[in-house]
């Protein structure tokens, strides 16, 4: 069994890195030939893409069920020409592979990434912002970063609880993405996702020892719900975050709910399956 979990994990690392690469390389092309066109209409047509078929590498199946993502569609990133926020709990280092595969938003993400060979530069020239959670000059500077693409009509998903967490409870959320929401009055659209494996759940550990045992596994299954989306001007920056809370709790534990059986759609037997689904 070792031997068939280091081959999987080694296998799929590759297979990463070579799509990786590819999909930056056919997007450059892209954004080159299109230079005239807005940039962000490349960037959402190649990053879900991406997305997509490094989930189905990984053994990843994910139903996604609501507005737009029932019908196999990206929720649009904004609507009347401001980008939409899009907040979801936080518990795998997968969640943001799973959000670009679900909707037309730039991810925040961990500082270090940035440095990463080939991953750092490729996810700096797609949009993605990078912050350093100790930092509060950091916090401040990505939050500028948001308003300016939210005021382009570009979403942007967000992980209000501020670090990952083991299991389904949904934790406080931090103010900045509704006070954002604010004073662009961009909509906020909650998700909920749940894993079908334990192992999939970010614990104390290196970033690589969590990527290698979820690369190890045969498959996993994710489900996702993505809920109404919240007016800004209907609440006050406070309340909407303890809304916000209160829903992406309710939707994580409707999709546990498919994930055990009540209602999901998942076939019976998917060990060779990956990838974006929709119920």
């Amino acid at each position: 069994m070792p031997f068939i979990k280091n081959c999987r994990f080694f296998g799929r690392v590759a297979a990463f890195a070579v799509v990786t690469l590819c999909y930056w390389i056919s997007f450059e092309v892209e954004a080159f030939v299109r230079r005239k066109s807005p940039r962000i209409d490349v960037i959402n047509k190649w990053v879900p893409r991406w997305a997509r078929i490094n989930l189905w590498l990984f053994g990843i199946q994910v139903e996604a069920r609501g507005a737009h993502v029932g019908q196999g569609d990206l929720y649009p990133g904004g609507t009347n020409n401001v980008g939409r926020i899009f907040v979801a709990n936080h518990c795998s280092g997968m969640d943001i592979p799973i959000l670009l595969a679900t909707a037309e938003a730039h991810v925040i993400s961990r500082h270090d990434l940035a440095t990463w060979p080939l991953i750092g530069r490729s996810a700096r020239r797609v949009g993605t912002l990078f912050v350093d959670r100790a930092s509060r000059r950091s916090g401040a500077s990505v939050l500028k970063e948001v308003d300016s693409a939210l005021q382009r009509g570009e979403g942007v998903a967000m992980f209000p609880e501020g670090t990952a967490y083991v299991g389904d409870q949904v934790h406080k959320f931090r103010p900045g993405a509704f006070n954002a929401a604010k004073r662009a009055g961009a909509e906020v659209v909650p998700i909920g996702l749940a894993y079908g494996s334990d192992d999939a759940y970010y614990n104390v550990e290196s970033f690589m020892s969590h990527i290698r045992r979820i690369a190890s596994l045969p498959r996993l299954q994710v489900a996702i719900e993505v809920g109404q989306p919240l007016s800004s001007a209907q609440y006050a920056g406070v309340e909407m975050k303890d809304v916000a809370q209160a829903q992406v709790q309710q939707l994580v534990e409707q999709a546990r709910l498919r994930l055990n059986g009540s209602e999901s759609s998942f076939p019976p037997t998917a060990a060779t399956d990956g990838g974006l689904s929709t119920h």
